[in-house]
């Protein structure tokens, strides 16, 4: 669940993109392929907000027009995290557990040398 941060009331426009800026504020650039005419140019800042940034939040700028942040979402944590382990190493294991039986029948010869030593 989002909670807001700032209250801006932005209207936004067709092929515009709103984010939040370096400096907290909210600025908006032309999109790529935002329907409309495509124009180069320098991205336009819309709104003062002036939003201190925290670690672990995720902001962007809701529905309503207003800057929101929510947690983002991470994999595992500090206290669930094992050491690395190499995937190389495993894959090597099996690897060699997999030749062994081939390595057997190479030492053993062709079939028809075995049907001649019984």
């Amino acid at each position: 669940m989002a909670t807001k941060v700032a209250k801006t009331k932005i209207k936004r426009e067709k092929g515009w993109l709103y984010y939040l800026d370096k400096k907290g504020n909210v600025s908006r650039a032309r999109m790529a392929r935002g329907g409309g005419k495509p124009a180069r140019g320098k991205p336009q800042m819309v709104a003062k907000a002036g939003v201190r940034r925290e670690e672990g939040f995720l902001y962007f700028i809701d529905k309503d027009g207003d800057v929101a942040r929510t947690k983002m979402a991470r994999r595992g944590g500090a206290s669930r995290r094992a050491p690395a382990r190499r995937k190389g190493a495993r894959a090597r294991v099996r690897r060699s557990a997999a030749r062994k039986p081939a390595r057997r029948a190479a030492r053993r010869g062709t079939r028809s040398a075995r049907r001649a030593r019984r």
